[in-house]
């Protein structure tokens, strides 16, 4: 009876001892895991810290007082004061520019947002005679640089009388963008389903309403992310209100920060207080879209 139950012993404990050696070695490997994954942490810590320093500073800059910024402009936090941005806001016209900015940058925004999601639909549900040579014609102007044709368009729009409009630079932010935002909203509405526009015509629907009230709200992230890359784009363009707006009645805030430079002088701390104004707008907006952003780009990736 000793004797079964010695065997019954062992061989329970058979399995037992032949776990020991993987249990060793996973026991063995795991400070070398940890290390490892310390070292990427430490990496990631130390490339945000050197992206975001230049922003760090500028904050820093911006609230400090006139006369520390001139004994030490890399210091950080080293005062706290406001007239650097009362400064850039009154003296250096930045409430005006800022809301130039928001007159140049919203229409043109809202402008390729809607055309490049009716363009995508198109060339994504709609079939018709030669749909592909348009569909690449209007992603060529994805390989044409701006730098190729900013001078023709300069003289175009004087002949036009659009040369130092609100209208003429909103017409050139819109072209410049139509091309990406067909491209990115085609890749959404082709993955789509076909069995979704069947059934509403089916169901009698034109293609207005198919468009509007079937396809639109399933790209609903991807005009989003469309949205906030084109305003992003836009509100920080600084060739095109330079070129196109230079009487200086409609300057945006990227030109605006000219105002604070001189042949051989520099206001630092005006500057960066226009800098920071220019920049806040931007990472507010970037913070609370940033979930639509996220889903829209990875879904795009994905159905592209």
């Amino acid at each position: 009876m000793s004797d079964i139950t010695v065997s019954e012993r062992d061989r329970l404990q058979l399995p037992e001892a032949l776990n020991r050696p993987a249990a060793t070695e996973e026991n063995a490997a795991s400070p070398r895991r940890k290390t490892a994954l310390a070292g990427k942490h430490v990496l990631l810590i130390a490339l945000a810290l050197i992206s975001l320093f230049p922003v760090i500073l500028i904050i820093s800059t911006a609230l400090k007082t006139e006369a520390d910024v001139r004994v030490d402009p890399f210091s950080l936090f080293s005062s706290f004061s406001l007239e650097n941005i009362t400064t850039a806001w009154t003296e250096g016209h930045f409430g005006e520019y800022l809301g130039n900015s928001l007159l140049l940058t919203v229409p043109s925004t809202l402008l390729v947002v809607v055309l490049s999601t009716m363009a995508g639909y198109t060339f994504a549900r709609l079939p018709f005679r030669g749909r592909s040579v348009a569909f690449y014609l209007v992603v060529l102007g994805l390989l044409v640089p701006f730098f190729t044709y900013m001078i023709p368009l300069y003289f175009q729009l004087r002949g036009l009388a659009l040369l130092d409009t609100l209208a003429g630079a909103i017409l050139i932010l819109t072209s410049t963008g139509v091309s990406f935002g067909t491209f990115f909203m085609r890749a959404f509405f082709s993955d789509l389903p076909t069995e979704l526009e069947q059934a509403a015509r089916v169901d009698g629907c034109s293609e207005w309403q198919i468009f509007l009230k079937v396809m639109l709200p399933l790209v609903g992230s991807g005009a989003s992310a469309l949205g906030v890359f084109t305003f992003l784009q836009n509100w920080n363009n600084f060739l095109v209100p330079l070129l196109y707006l230079p009487g200086g009645e409609f300057r945006p805030l990227t030109t605006g920060l000219y105002q604070f430079t001189g042949g051989r002088s520099i206001d630092v701390g005006p500057l960066a207080a226009g800098t920071l104004i220019t920049i806040l707008p931007v990472i507010v907006l970037f913070l609370v879209m940033q979930r639509q952003v996220a889903s829209g780009f990875i879904s795009g990736a994905v159905k592209g």
